[in-house]
Formats: structure tokens, C-alpha cells, sequence
């Protein structure tokens, strides 16, 4: 049976802007009444903290941790889960799922993971490698069979027939957001170059994105790419010649016993069962990209970008149990092993030129390795590797200590915090591993 526990919090005020331009007053309404529904902490938690699971005496540093971050930065909710030497060992509950139903969060409560779904895509792709079906070198537009969509007197960029399946997987393929766009938040100008009806399908972002130059040569350097990730999608599916989402459930969370996870839904009306709110302090709205309701204010979570075009890259949703079964698949001991030594060795492998080293050639301490951030350790015989990620509404972290044989999952339902909460517990977490003088073998010992 599952256990609730409660802890004191104090309580906030947050105001709505009291108009907004272009809107008649019963537009607001409606509105205002969404964006409070949907993706607001208002009021914000109440005066207590609830936490579901059963708790453990001796990982209570943990559960100070939890509590006391949902405290200082006034989130709704969160959940955690630890794995150690291929066993779940702590999975629990804090603050809300739900704050209008005071709903709290369970265990097992799923979450929008955002960029986690990178590591996933990774080891899809790995796994295609090591069964012989791919390789690392091949060239990835090799592999999608798209027309480009060309303005008139517009080639396309040679370069894009040079970009490896590595350099995907490694963002050194040739696109920099910071220097361009983002293709993945473009759905309702890429549906109207190509004549379709929005959101744009990956297949219409890729057409479109074969059409424009690169941002630097293949290969080059490292620049973070949510659309290379995208095309990786893509290749999943011409070589198993499944959907992408069938395929990774079938071959790589199947055999992990993760049943729950699948590819979200934008719409609060896809909302899955056991599935959280997102929420922020402030009443964030865009533009709706679904052609229904098309350019219309919705809550920024529910309808402002297109969750399942992400999917590859950044799609998924999850319970924090899911994700550390996930990733022990890499744990020394664990029953359960994915990807082989060789593989995981080429997932964790330092990129070569700047994607891998300074400009002076020394070493970077951490870099992106095959689909994960690595920090190789001193002794250089192990490593940590973790992914962030994080959209309107959800912020989250994975992490592996190899040499401790240790990993865990946070996983929250709102972002507000500066940085995001994701980055700000990981050293908490770390610390409280420090405090730790005996580990429960199991999640039921």
C-alpha cells in the first residue's frame, strides 16, 4: 500500500494580467479560466507537501531534498526513483499531479521527459549497430527518402549527403539553433510552405529543413540539435520499417519490463492516465499550432508546439521508475544488458576535434557523447552520464554514477526555477549520496 507523508509549505499569491490585447472580454474569460486550469500554479500548493511511496529511514537525505526544493522554489510536484547495482531501490511521490484536484503525485506517476528521449533514440540506434543492421559512418539522408522543399532557384545544400549517423547522434551534424532556428517549434510555417494542414508532421519539418543551408560544416563542432534527433526517427524506421514508437517499446523497453512509456500527446485532452499536469507560476500562452483552433492564445503546454512531432527527440513520458530501468541497463550487475562492452563503450567514446576538446586541443571535461552527457572520472576507467530536459511545463534529469553502480530520475511537472530544476538538484542529489551509510538492496527490503 502506498504511503503518504505530509511536510509544512508556505503559500505564494500569483496575479493574472488583467487584460490582453485583441481579446473581447468573453475571450478572456475563457482565457483566463484555461490558462488557470491548465498550465498555472494557483494558488499555488497550499500549506502541504504530500509524498507517496514508502519511505526509507536511511535514504532520508533524500526525501530533505525533494521536500525542501519544492519549498524553496514553489513547484507543484515531483517524483524520484534510485536504482543501485540493477535493482530499483526508492521510488516515490512529492507535492501535486494535479493542484485543482489535489491529486498528488505517485511513483508511478508519468511525466513528459522532454530531451531524455535522446538517450532512448541513442540506444535504439546502438542496438541497430550492434546487431549489424547500421553503422556509425553511414550517411544518415542515405536513409530518408524525402523530397526537399526548395524555394525557387534554391539547391540544396551539397553538404547534407556528407552528415553521419555519428554526428546525429553526437549534435555535430551542421545545425546551431542559437546561429539559425530551432525547426522543431516551426510547425505552422513549415505547414504552410508545404501545403499541409498544421501542426507539420516530422516528415514535412525534415523536407523543409533539406532545403536550407547548414549552419557549419559536418562534423565541425558540437551544437545542441533537437532536429537531428528528428531525422534519427526517421532512420529507426527505414531500417525496422515499424513506427519508431512501436519499435522502441517492442526492442528496447519491452525487455526492460517498462511497459508504461509512450510518446505524449499536446493536447490536455491526450492526457494519459496517471499522467501529470504541467504548470507554471506565471500564465504562459502562445499561439495554438493545431489547425482547429489555429493561432488562437492556448496554454503554453497544451497546444502552443506540437509534442508528437518531437517524439525522437523529445516526445516520451515516463515515471522516474521507468527511467532508471532504463539506464541500469548499464550497471555492471544488472540482469539485463541492451547494448554490449563495444557498444557501450562507442556510446560514452570522446567525440574527436572540438566536439571532444578545447580549441587548444586539451581535453574537455564533460562532452556529449552518443546520446548522453559524459564526465569521464580522474582514474579515467569510469564515467557519470546523464541527460537533462526540459519544455514549458516539465523539467527533468537521468543520471549514472558507473563506478558506484548508482543511478536515479527526478522528474518534474513545472520548469520555474532559475536555472531550471533540473540542473539545480543534480548537485543536491549528489551531496545527499554522501550522507548515505547503508543502501536497501531492493525497493520492497
Amino acid at each position: 500500500m502506498t504511503s503518504v507523508h505530509v511536510a509544512r509549505m508556505g503559500t505564494t499569491s500569483h496575479f493574472f494580467a488583467s487584460h490582453l490585447p485583441g481579446l473581447r472580454m468573453s475571450s478572456l474569460r475563457v482565457l483566463v479560466v484555461a490558462c488557470v486550469s491548465l498550465c498555472c500554479v494557483w494558488p499555488l500548493l497550499g500549506d502541504d507537501v504530500v509524498s507517496t511511496g514508502k519511505s526509507r529511514p536511511e535514504l532520508q537525505p533524500f526525501d530533505q531534498v525533494m521536500i525542501d526544493f519544492l519549498k524553496q522554489h514553489e513547484l507543484p510536484g515531483a517524483a524520484l526513483a534510485i536504482g543501485r547495482q540493477g535493482k530499483l531501490i526508492y521510488a516515490r511521490g512529492y507535492g501535486l499531479a494535479d493542484v485543482d484536484a489535489r491529486q498528488p503525485v505517485q511513483p508511478e506517476s508519468l511525466f513528459r521527459i522532454a530531451s531524455i528521449s535522446k538517450p532512448i533514440t541513442a540506444v535504439a540506434i546502438l542496438k541497430l549497430v550492434q546487431e549489424q543492421r547500421l553503422k556509425l559512418d553511414d550517411k544518415a539522408f542515405s536513409f530518408v527518402k524525402l523530397a526537399p522543399h526548395l524555394d525557387d532557384g534554391v539547391e540544396p545544400d551539397a553538404r547534407l549527403a556528407d552528415i553521419t549517423i555519428r554526428q546525429l547522434l553526437q549534435h555535430t551534424g551542421g545545425w546551431d539553433r542559437d546561429k539559425s532556428f530551432d525547426p522543431m517549434f516551426f510547425s505552422v510555417k513549415f505547414a504552410k510552405a508545404l501545403d499541409v494542414a498544421p501542426p507539420a508532421q516530422p516528415e514535412h519539418v525534415i523536407r523543409y529543413m533539406m532545403g536550407q543551408p547548414l549552419d557549419f560544416a559536418p562534423g565541425e563542432r558540437y551544437a545542441y540539435s533537437n532536429f537531428g534527433y528528428c531525422v534519427l526517427g526517421r532512420i529507426i524506421e527505414a531500417v525496422t520499417k515499424q513506427p519508431y514508437e512501436k519499435y522502441v517499446q517492442a526492442e528496447i523497453l519491452k525487455p526492460l519490463s517498462i511497459t508504461t512509456m509512450r510518446v505524449g500527446r499536446t493536447r490536455l485532452a491526450g492526457r494519459l492516465e496517471n499522467e501529470v499536469r504541467y504548470y507554471s507560476k506565471k500564465p504562459l500562452t502562445g499561439a495554438s499550432v493545431f489547425a482547429e483552433d489555429l493561432g488562437t492564445q492556448v496554454p503554453n503546454p497544451y497546444g502552443a508546439w506540437y509534442l508528437e512531432a518531437m517524439d525522437s527527440h523529445g516526445g516520451w513520458i515516463a515515471s522516474a521508475p521507468d527511467l532508471v530501468k532504463f539506464i541500469m541497463t548499464f550497471d555492471q550487475s544488472s540482469p539485463q544488458h541492451l547494448l554490449n562492452d563495444e557498444t557501450f563503450q562507442l556510446m560514452i567514446e570522446r567525440p574527436t576535434g572540438r566536439a571532444g576538446h578545447k580549441a587548444d586541443g586539451q581535453l574537455l571535461d564533460v562532452y556529449y557523447g552518443l546520446g548522453w552527457l559524459v564526465r569521464p572520472h580522474l582514474e579515467g576507467t569510469t564515467v557519470n552520464i546523464w541527460h537533462n530536459g526540459s519544455l514549458p511545463g516539465t523539467s527533468t534529469i537521468l543520471v549514472h554514477r558507473q563506478k558506484l553502480d548508482l543511478s536515479w530520475a527526478v522528474l518534474f511537472n513545472s520548469r520555474d526555477a532559475d536555472p531550471a530544476p533540473s540542473g539545480q538538484i543534480e548537485p543536491l542529489l549528489h551531496e545527499a549520496t554522501k550522507k548515505i551509510k547503508e543502501w536497501p538492496s531492493s525497493l520492497d527490503e
